[in-house]
C-alpha cells in the first residue's frame, strides 16, 4: 500500500484531530511554539498512552502493510547459514542489519514520500478549517457580547472555569504589536474590542514575553475602566494568572490593584446608611467586584508557588495589596461622609480573610507581611481593631433590646444568592474580616509586637489584654448554644468567630501566656461564674450558652502546663470583699453547685446537664494531674459526681417503656438525654484513674467496675479519650491494672479477654479473608512487629504483682490431652498454658507457629518474673522452673545419656536466660545474665546451659569485698553511734547531719555492722519518742507455739530466695535457714494481730499478704542472720510512719489504715503519686515519655519498692535506701525514686523510640546509681516538697475523702 485514498486522508485527518485534542493540555502549557514542537517530538517518551492513540495505531498498520514484505525477505536472507550476519553473531546485530537494509530499500523511500505529502495536505486542511471555525466563533462571540452589555449581572466571574479551558492560536510578534496598537485608548471601541477578542485566543505566554508587553499592559489597564471592555481584560488576566510565572503575573496583579485603587479614588461612592442599600448588580459595583474577586483568587493561589521566586516579586504583590486596602485611611477624615472602600467588597468576597490566613501560614511570606505592617501599613491593623471595638460597643448598646442582637447581619451575610446589602450588613462583613485578620496576627510573636495600638476615641492605647477582653465581651453578647447545628451561617456568628480565635490562642503556649493568662482576661472569663456563686444576677442574656462557651475556653487553658499552674497557684480573682482566690476553686465550686442543682438561674434540665458536663470537663483537666488533684481533693468532687451518677442511673431504670398509641418521641428523647448524661458522669469519674491517688478515690466511690466497663466499650471502638487528650487510654489502663480492684474490674469488663483473643489472632491465626499473594516472611525478631503492641499491652497489664495475683491466683492450668486448632485462649492462665507451659506434644501440635509463639511466651515470662512476688506465685502454682529444666533436659542430642550435649536454638537460649534470671538474685554487679543472642565466631554461645540445680558458678559474681567486715566498718567512723541517747535531745538532727556527710563523702562507711547498729539505734530512738511514733507501740510477746505456724509455699520460696542471696553475698552462715524461717513466723504472728478481717472478694485480700515480706528479709541480711536483732528492729519500726511505706506487708489490711480495705496500698496512692507529680516538675522529659508510651512511673515505683530494689540495685545501695528512709524520713522514698528516673533519663529517652521502655525498666538493673551521689539532689527536693509530701504521708491513717 503505497498511496492513500481520499477515504484514508479523511480518516487520517479525523485521527490527527483526535490526537491533538487528547494532548491539548500539554500543548496549552507550552510557553512558546518551540516548546510545543519539543512536546510533540518527545511524546512517545513522556506519554504512557502514546501507543493507544488511534492515530499511532493507524500509522503502525500503514507501516506494516507497506514494509512487511521487505522486512521478511531481508530477515530470511540474513539468517541463512552462509549469511554474513548469522544467528550466531547475535540478535542485536541481526535487528540492526534488517533495519538498515529496510531503510535503504526503494519501498521505504516511496512510503515516506507518500506519507509526507499526505500529512502535509491533512495539516493544511486542518489549519484552513480551524481559521474558518475561529472566524465563525468571533462573529458569534461578538453578537453575544453586544447582546449581554445591558443584561443583568450573573456570576460570570473572570476566574470561572471557562476562562482556563480555551484553545490557543500561535501568533507572531508583528501581530501582537498590531493588537497593542489597536488597544490604545484613542482607537474606536469596536477596534479595541476586536483586539481583545483576538488577544484572548492567543497563548498568554506569547503575549507576556513579547517586546510590546509594556505598552500592551498599559492599554489593558486603561481598558479596565471601560465597562464594555473590562470583562474581556479580566478574562485575559485570568488566563495569564493560571499559566504564567510570578515574575510576569505580579505585573498584572499590581496593575489590577492600581486600577481598583484609581477607581475608588476617582469616584467616591457613598456608604449606605439607615435603610439605604447597595446593589452589587449595578454596573460600577459589579465591575469592581469582578476585579477584586480575580485579585482575591490570585491571593489565595499565589502562596503555592511564590516561594520558588525571588522575594522581591512576592513583596511587590503583598505591598500592592496592603496599599490598596489602606489608602482610604490616608484620604478620609472622620468629618466627611463615610464612603465605600475596597475592604467592604473584599470582605463580601472573602469574609473570613482566607487570603490573609494563607499569607501568614508560611514563614517566607509571613515575615514580609509583618514587616510591611509594622513599617508602612499599621493603619490596617488600627482599622481592624477599630472595627472590633465599634462592633463591641454596638453590642453593648443593643443589650437592652428585646430582639436577638445577632440575628440580622449574621444571617444576611451568610446567606447565598444575595444582590442587595445594607450598611449594617457590610459593616458586619468587615468586622468578621477584621476579626479573622487580628486572630491570625495574635498567634505570631511579631504580630503581637504590633500592640499596644492607639485608636480614635480612646485615651489609652489598646493592649493585647484589652483586645482579648473585647473579644470575650462580644462572645458574651452573642452566645451560640453548643448543641445547635453548624451551618455556614452559624460559622459566621460572633461567638463562633471569637471562639475560633481563642482556640488558636490556646493551642500556642507563648501566645496563650501573652493573651489569655493575664489577670484581667481570667477575671473577665470567670466574672459570670463568680456572680452566680455570689447569688448575683448576671448581665448575660443566655447564661447557660455563655457559661458553656466559657467552660470550653477554661478547659483548653487548664489542659496546658502553664494554664494549669495559673489555675492552681495564682490568686488572681476577687470573690467578695477584696478576698482573692484561685481560679480552680471557683470552677470546682460552680461544678458542685451545678451537680446539686442549686442554681435557680439555670432551670432547663438538658441545658443544665450540658453546662454541668462542660464544667466537669474543666475540672477533669485539673484532677487528672497529680498536682491538680491535690487542690481539688478537699472538695470531694468524686463523691458528688458518683452521687449524681447513682441518681441518674436509678432514674434511667425508671423511664417507662413506650406503649402502642402513646407519644414515644418525648419518652425516647428523655431516655436518650439521660443516657448521655449518665455516660458523661461515668467518663468524668473514670478520669480520676489517671493518677494513683485519683484511682483510690474512684475505688472509694464504688463505681470502678462501671467506669472500667465504660472505658472498655470506648476502647474497643477506638474512640478518643477527649478532645484534649492525645495518647488514648493507655496510661489509664496501666494505672488501673496496677491495683487488685482495677485488675478485677478489667477482667470482669472483658478487657483481658479481648487482649488475649487479639494476641492469639495476631500470633497464631494471622490475617483472615485476605488473599495471600506471597507467603508471610519468617520473623527475624523474637517479638515480631505485628505482635509487639499485644506484648506491651500484657506487660502493662501484668506489671504489678497485685494484678498478677488477682488474675492468676488459684487458677490452675488446663493441661489438656488434646487442643483443637480453633480453640482460642481467653484468659491469662489459658495463655500461660498455651504459650509458656508448652510441656506436651498436644500443646506443641496445637500451635501453628510453635517456635515464634513459645518464644513470645518465654519473653513474657521473663518480664513477669522480674517481679519477685509474681515469680513466687507462678513457681508455687505452676512449677515454672521444673518445667523449664525438663524442657532443657529434653533438648539434647542424645536423650538416653546423662551428659548429652544441649541443642542451641532460639528456645533453649531463651529458657536458659529465664532460668538464670529467676534462680540468681543480685544487682548489676552481683549477677551475670546470659545474653539472648548468639555471638560471632566458633563458639557462638559460650554460656553453659544446665538442666538441674545448682547453677554454674559463672552466673554468680563474687562480691568485691565483704559487706560485713569492711575496714571502715568501725563504730568510731560514725560518731553518733558512740554518743549516749539519753542526754542528747538533738541527737537525731546530729545523726542526720553526720549521715548526709558520710553518704556524700564516704558511703562505704555505712555498711555491715555500722549500718546495722545505726538502724537499730535510730529506730529505737524514734520508737521511744512519742512525737515520732505514728502507730501504737508494738505489743508482741513471743509465743511458745510459734514453731507450729505454717508458712505458705510462696513464703517458703521467698525464704529460699533470701538465703541464696545472703549466701552469695557471704552474709549468712550455713544454718541460717532456721533463723530466717523463725523470723518469718514471728512476723506473721505479729502482723496477724495488726490486720482487720475483710469481706473483700479480691483474691489478693484473702489469706494474708499477697507475696513475700522482702523488707523482713532485707533486715535479716543486714543483721547478718541474727533473728533476735532483726525481730527487735522490725517491731520497733512498726510504730514509725516510715514502716507504712518501706514495709508493704506491715500496712496490708492494717487496723490502723481504714482505707486499706480498698486493696490499694499507700505505697501506690501516696508514694507513687508524688513520684509522678515531682517527675513532671523536676524531670519533665521522662514524665512526657511515660505519657506517650502508655506506661507509668507509678507502676515501676510500686515494683521497685515492693521488693526493696532486689535485682535492681547492689546490696550496698539497697541498704542505703533503707537507712536513708529511716534516718532522713519516709518522704525520701519519693525523692529516691525521682533520682533514679533522673539517673535513667538518657536510657529512657533512647529506648522509648524503639518501644523497649517497659522491657528495659522491668528487666534491666539500675546500673551506676549510688544513693550518695544523689543525696544532695534529694535534699533539694526535700526543701521544695517536704511540706506537701510528708504532710500528706502523715494523713494516711485517716480517710482520704
Amino acid at each position: 500500500m503505497f498511496k492513500l485514498s481520499a477515504e484514508d486522508k479523511a480518516e487520517l485527518q479525523s485521527l490527527l484531530k483526535q490526537l491533538l485534542r487528547s494532548i491539548n493540555d500539554r500543548i496549552a502549557d507550552a510557553e512558546s511554539t518551540e516548546c510545543a514542537e519539543e512536546i510533540l517530538l518527545h511524546l512517545e517518551e513522556t506519554d504512557k498512552n502514546f501507543h493507544n492513540y488511534e492515530f499511532v495505531r493507524y500509522l503502525r498498520q500503514y507501516v506494516e502493510s507497506s514494509l512487511g514484505t521487505v522486512v521478511e525477505e531481508e530477515t530470511k536472507s540474513l539468517t541463512r547459514g552462509d549469511g554474513q550476519h548469522g544467528i550466531g553473531s547475535g540478535l542485536d546485530t541481526l535487528i540492526h542489519a534488517v533495519i538498515q537494509s529496510t531503510r535503504d530499500s526503494t519501498e521505504y523511500q516511496q512510503m515516506m514520500q507518500n506519507l509526507k505529502n499526505t500529512m502535509t495536505m491533512v495539516v493544511e486542511s486542518l489549519i484552513n478549517k480551524f481559521e474558518e471555525d475561529q472566524m465563525r466563533k468571533e462573529v458569534m462571540l461578538k453578537e453575544k457580547q453586544h447582546s449581554q452589555f445591558n443584561s443583568q449581572y450573573t456570576d460570570n466571574c473572570s476566574d470561572s472555569d471557562s476562562s482556563f479551558n480555551q484553545s490557543y492560536a500561535f501568533i507572531r510578534q508583528e501581530q501582537l504589536q498590531a493588537l497593542a496598537d489597536n488597544l490604545n485608548s484613542s482607537r474606536p471601541k469596536e477596534m479595541r474590542w476586536e483586539a481583545l477578542q483576538a488577544l484572548c485566543c492567543v497563548n498568554p505566554a506569547d503575549v507576556l514575553s513579547c517586546e510590546c508587553w509594556s505598552s500592551l499592559r498599559k492599554n489593558l489597564c486603561a481598558a479596565l475602566t471601560d465597562p464594555d471592555l473590562s470583562d474581556d481584560v479580566l478574562q485575559f488576566f485570568a488566563k495569564s494568572f493560571s499559566s504564567s510565572p510570578l515574575n510576569v503575573t505580579r505585573e498584572i496583579y499590581t496593575s489590577l490593584a492600581n486600577s481598583v485603587e484609581s477607581s475608588f479614588m476617582s469616584q467616591k461612592r457613598s456608604f449606605p446608611t439607615g435603610s439605604a442599600t447597595i446593589n452589587i448588580n449595578g454596573p460600577e459595583i459589579s465591575r469592581l467586584l469582578k476585579q477584586i474577586r480575580l485579585m482575591n483568587d490570585f491571593q489565595k493561589e499565589v502562596t503555592t508557588f511564590w516561594i520558588r521566586h525571588p522575594e522581591k516579586y512576592m513583596e511587590e504583590v503583598i505591598e500592592s495589596t496592603l496599599h490598596l486596602l489602606s489608602f482610604h485611611h490616608e484620604h478620609t477624615s472622620p468629618a466627611t461622609q463615610k464612603v465605600l472602600e475596597p475592604i467592604h467588597l473584599l470582605a463580601l468576597l472573602d469574609i473570613k480573610a482566607t487570603w490573609f490566613k494563607k499569607w501568614m501560614h508560611g514563614c517566607y511570606s509571613r515575615t514580609v507581611v509583618l514587616r510591611l505592617l509594622e513599617r508602612n501599613y499599621k493603619s490596617l491593623v488600627v482599622a481592624a481593631l477599630q472595627q472590633c471595638i465599634h462592633y463591641s460597643e454596638s453590642c453593648e448598646r443593643s443589650t437592652n433590646e428585646t430582639t436577638d442582637p445577632q440575628s440580622a447581619e449574621q444571617q444576611s451575610v451568610g446567606s447565598v444568592q444575595r444582590s442587595v446589602y445594607t450598611g449594617r450588613e457590610l459593616e458586619y462583613a468587615v468586622f468578621v474580616h477584621s476579626l479573622c485578620v487580628l486572630g491570625k496576627l495574635l498567634i505570631y510573636n511579631n504580630g503581637r509586637k504590633l500592640f499596644p495600638i492607639r485608636v480614635r476615641e480612646r485615651k489609652d492605647p489598646v493592649s493585647l489584654t484589652d483586645l482579648v477582653v473585647i473579644l470575650i465581651n462580644i462572645m458574651y453578647q452573642h452566645p451560640k448554644p453548643t448543641h445547635s447545628d453548624t451551618s455556614d451561617t452559624d460559622s459566621l456568628s460572633p461567638s463562633c468567630l471569637v471562639m475560633e480565635v481563642l482556640w488558636m490562642i490556646c493551642e500556642r503556649t507563648e501566645c496563650a501566656a501573652d493573651c489569655l493568662y493575664p489577670t484581667p482576661v481570667i477575671e473577665t472569663l470567670l466574672a459570670p461564674v463568680i456572680a452566680l456563686l455570689n447569688g448575683q444576677q448576671t448581665k448575660l442574656k443566655f447564661p447557660a450558652a455563655t457559661l458553656t462557651l466559657i467552660a470550653d475556653i477554661l478547659a483548653r487553658i487548664a489542659n496546658t502546663d502553664r494554664g494549669l499552674a495559673l489555675f492552681l497557684y495564682e490568686k488572681n480573682l476577687v470573690v467578695a470583699h477584696s478576698e482573692r482566690t484561685f481560679p480552680a476553686h471557683v470552677v470546682v465550686q460552680l461544678t458542685l453547685r451545678l451537680l446539686e442543682n442549686e442554681l435557680s438561674t439555670i432551670n432547663e434540665s438538658d441545658r443544665s446537664h450540658s453546662l454541668c458536663g462542660a464544667f466537669m470537663f474543666v475540672c477533669r483537666q485539673i484532677y487528672n494531674t497529680c498536682e491538680g488533684l491535690q487542690v481539688l481533693r478537699p472538695y470531694g468532687l468524686h463523691t458528688a459526681i458518683a452521687a449524681a451518677w447513682k441518681r441518674t442511673s436509678s432514674l434511667s431504670e425508671r423511664v417507662p417503656t413506650p406503649v402502642p398509641g402513646a407519644t414515644s418521641e418525648t419518652c425516647t428523647l428523655e431516655l436518650q438525654n439521660m443516657l448521655i448524661w449518665e455516660e458523661t458522669l461515668l467518663d468524668s469519674l473514670l478520669n480520676f484513674a489517671a493518677t494513683p491517688k485519683g484511682l483510690l478515690l474512684l475505688q472509694q466511690t464504688g463505681a470502678i467496675n462501671d467506669c472500667v466497663s465504660f472505658m472498655f466499650s470506648r476502647f474497643i471502638k477506638k474512640l478518643q479519650v477527649s478532645r484534649c487528650e492525645k495518647f488514648g487510654y493507655g496510661v489509664m489502663v496501666t494505672q488501673v491494672a496496677a491495683t487488685a480492684p482495677g485488675a478485677a474490674a478489667l477482667h470482669s469488663s472483658g478487657f483481658v479477654k479481648a487482649l488475649a483473643v487479639e494476641l492469639w489472632s495476631v500470633l497464631e491465626c494471622g490475617r483472615e479473608d485476605i488473599g495471600v499473594v506471597h507467603p508471610k516472611p519468617t520473623p527475624m525478631d523474637p517479638i515480631d512487629g505485628s505482635c509487639l503492641k499485644s506484648f506491651l499491652s500484657f506487660v502493662n497489664l501484668l506489671s504489678s504483682s497485685r494484678s498478677v495475683w488477682e488474675l492468676l491466683g488459684r487458677q490452675p492450668l488446663a493441661n489438656k490431652s488434646e487442643y483443637t486448632l480453633r480453640e482460642m485462649p481467653t484468659s491469662i492462665p489459658d495463655l500461660i498454658d498455651r504459650l509458656i507451659a508448652v510441656n506436651s506434644d498436644a500443646k506443641i501440635h496445637s500451635l501453628f507457629h510453635y517456635e515464634q509463639s513459645h518464644t513470645f511466651g518465654l519473653r513474657l515470662l521473663s518480664v513477669l518474673c522480674s517481679n519477685l512476688d509474681s515469680f513466687l506465685l507462678l513457681e508455687s502454682q505452676y512449677n515454672i522452673c521444673s518445667m523449664l529444666l525438663q524442657s532443657q533436659r529434653e533438648n539434647v542430642l542424645e536423650l538416653d545419656t546423662d551428659d548429652g550435649e544441649f541443642i542451641i536454638d532460639n528456645l533453649s537460649v531463651e529458657r536458659n536466660h529465664v532460668l538464670v534470671r529467676v534462680s540468681v538474685v543480685g544487682g548489676p554487679s552481683e549477677r551475670k545474665l546470659p545474653p539472648r543472642a548468639l555471638q560471632e565466631g566458633e563458639d557462638s554461645y559460650p554460656w553453659p546451659m544446665f538442666s538441674s540445680y545448682p547453677l554454674p558458678h559463672c552466673y554468680t559474681l563474687n562480691p568485691t569485698k565483704s559487706h560485713h567486715n569492711s575496714p571502715d566498718s568501725e563504730i568510731s567512723t560514725f560518731p553518733p553511734l558512740s554518743k549516749d541517747l539519753k542526754n542528747e535531745e538533738n541527737w537525731m538532727e546530729v545523726c542526720r547531719t553526720q549521715y548526709s556527710k558520710a553518704m556524700t563523702s564516704k558511703p562505704n562507711i555505712l555498711t555491715g555492722k555500722v549500718l546495722a547498729d545505726l538502724l537499730e539505734k535510730v529506730v529505737a530512738h524514734l520508737s521511744n519518742s512519742s512525737a515520732e511514733c505514728f502507730f501504737p507501740p508494738a505489743e508482741y510477746k513471743e509465743e511458745k507455739n510459734v514453731t507450729r505456724v505454717v508458712l505458705s509455699s510462696v513464703e517458703q520460696l521467698g525464704i529460699n530466695t533470701c538465703l541464696r542471696y545472703g549466701s552469695d553475698l557471704k552474709l549468712l552462715a550455713d544454718d541460717a535457714v532456721n533463723a530466717s524461717t523463725l523470723l518469718m513466723k514471728h512476723i506473721k504472728i505479729f502482723l496477724s494481730t495488726q490486720k482487720v478481717k475483710t469481706a473483700s472478694e479480691l483474691i489478693s485480700q484473702q489469706g494474708g499478704y499477697p507475696g513475700h515480706d522482702w523488707l523482713a528479709s532485707t533486715v535479716f541480711l543486714i543483721m547478718a542472720g541474727d533473728m533476735n536483732r532483726s525481730l527487735g528492729l522490725l517491731l520497733n519500726l512498726s510504730s514509725l510512719l516510715t514502716s507504712a511505706f518501706i514495709w508493704p506487708a506491715r500496712i496490708d489490711a492494717s487496723v490502723h489504715f481504714p482505707v486499706e480495705d480498698s486493696g490499694i496500698p499507700p505505697l501506690y496512692w501516696c508514694t507513687a503519686h508524688y513520684v509522678e507529680m515531682l517527675l513532671k516538675a523536676e524531670v519533665p522529659l521522662v514524665h512526657s515519655v511515660f505519657r506517650m508510651s502508655g506506661f507509668t512511673a507509678s507502676q515501676m515505683c510500686l515494683h521497685w519498692l515492693t521488693q526493696c530494689f532486689w535485682n535492681y540495685l547492689d546490696w550496698t545501695e539497697i541498704c542505703h535506701y533503707i537507712s536513708t528512709c529511716v534516718v532522713m524520713g519516709p518522704d525520701y522514698q519519693v525523692y529516691m525514686c525521682v533520682s533514679i528516673f533522673k539517673h535513667l533519663q538518657p536510657d529512657i529517652l533512647q529506648l522509648t523510640q524503639s518501644q523497649e521502655l517497659q522491657v528495659f525498666l522491668k528487666e534491666d538493673p539500675i546500673r551506676g546509681f549510688e544513693v550518695g551521689e544523689y543525696l544532695l539532689f534529694m535534699k533539694e527536693l526535700e526543701r521544695s516538697y517536704r511540706h506537701i509530701v510528708l504532710t500528706d504521708m502523715k494523713t494516711i491513717s485517716k480517710s482520704v475523702h
